[in-house]
């Protein structure tokens, strides 16, 4: 049971981490933390359910489509919600996001209802048994899919302009603009970054749970913001680390203690991490 639970928490917490990247990119950079995060998870997952529902475009271009109208959906997040209120009181940004994300909860309740919606296109993925372990082709394809982004994002932060333009406007704005960095283009730059991950990881897991919901971004938003904090928020390793232990933590603790516990690890997890170690495994900005 170990090693297939393993696996499982392995896919649904490279979700997470996915989504625990745009945290910890955003709040690096500007130090606050965007709580709609997962409702830009749900659009990238509506607007590829809707493109194939039509049956004029195949699963890369819906898939790309998703990724690219969760970005444009934090840029214009970016502009509208967080960018005037720079130098406001801290709670006036969060207040903000959490403003955003129930906008856009209920924008998508009225557009397209509270029912669920399958995923139109059904694939058929092969299985590997090795012991008692049962491994989806589907599972493996979630997970070397989100392992590629992640590793595509490191080498854009490590080796461009562009990503190292965003690691010093994270470690000091005002002196990345003295040095001539367009720092509100860094910002939304981020934004789109960020936001173009999450809708990656709700095309994802629409596909793998084969639903599609108004909804369907509250709560991996609120673990994987639990995932961002584990690995240190601001730590983009951190977040990855965050997310994949978060995963497995709670699969393990479906299979071993009760499925009906499994919401609610997350939460104790992110407990802990406050009360023992605040500043994450990797340790986030300003620790």
């Amino acid at each position: 049971m170990f090693f297939q639970q393993l696996i499982n928490g392995l896919t649904t917490g490279s979700a997470y981490a996915l989504i625990a990247l745009g945290y910890t990119m955003i709040y690096g950079i500007l130090g606050l933390i965007n709580f709609a995060q997962g409702e830009i998870y749900m659009c990238g997952a509506f607007v590829a359910v809707l493109l194939l529902a039509t049956g004029k475009v195949n699963f890369i271009t819906a898939f790309a489509a998703g990724m690219g109208s969760a970005a444009l959906l934090g840029v214009v997040l970016e502009r509208v919600a967080f960018r005037p209120l720079r130098g406001a009181h801290p709670l006036v940004p969060l207040i903000s996001a959490i403003g955003a994300s129930i906008f856009l909860q209920s924008l998508a309740l009225l557009l397209f209802g509270p029912n669920n919606r399958p995923f139109p296109v059904q694939f058929e993925f092969h299985t590997i048994t090795v012991g008692d372990v049962v491994i989806s082709a589907l599972q493996g394809a979630i997970l070397l899919a989100a392992l590629i982004l992640m590793a595509l994002l490191m080498l854009f932060v490590r080796y461009t302009r562009y990503g190292k333009a965003i690691v010093a406007c994270a470690l000091d704005r005002d002196t990345a603009r003295l040095m001539g960095i367009n720092v509100d283009r860094m910002v939304a730059l981020t934004f789109l970054i960020g936001s173009a991950l999450s809708g990656a990881a709700g095309i994802m897991m629409a596909i793998y749970y084969n639903a599609t919901y108004p909804r369907m971004g509250l709560l991996p938003g609120l673990k994987a913001f639990s995932a961002a904090i584990l690995g240190g928020v601001g730590n983009i390793p951190g977040a990855i680390l965050g997310g994949l232990l978060l995963g497995v933590a709670e699969s393990l603790g479906a299979g071993y203690l009760s499925s009906g516990y499994k919401d609610a690890i997350a939460f104790v997890i992110l407990i802990l991490v406050l009360l023992i170690r605040p500043q994450g495994i990797l340790k986030g900005k300003g620790h």
